[in-house]
């Protein structure tokens, strides 16, 4: 591991070039074998966000059951005229 560390801190950027690019013609090197894990990427990706709300707001989404996120999100859409 030690040697390897030190031959990767000793490599010059015409080393790494010449190494990256035999690497992406050899079809044996095939990075994308391995499916990602977690949720697919979305077009239009969610924003986290810190949002204060009050205790009854949040509390009569929950009640409805799994999803209250998403039926929040619809409200805001809504309440944004976006729909």
């Amino acid at each position: 591991m030690e040697r390897a560390k030190a031959a990767l801190e000793n490599m010059t950027d015409e080393e790494d070039a010449v190494i990256t690019a035999a690497a992406r013609t050899d079809p044996d090197a095939q990075p994308n074998l391995i499916a990602r894990r977690g949720r697919p990427r979305l077009d239009h990706a969610k924003v986290a966000i810190l949002l204060r709300l009050d205790p009854d707001v949040v509390e009569s989404f929950k009640k409805s059951g799994s999803g209250w996120q998403t039926r929040m999100n619809a409200a805001l859409r809504q309440a944004a005229k976006l729909d």
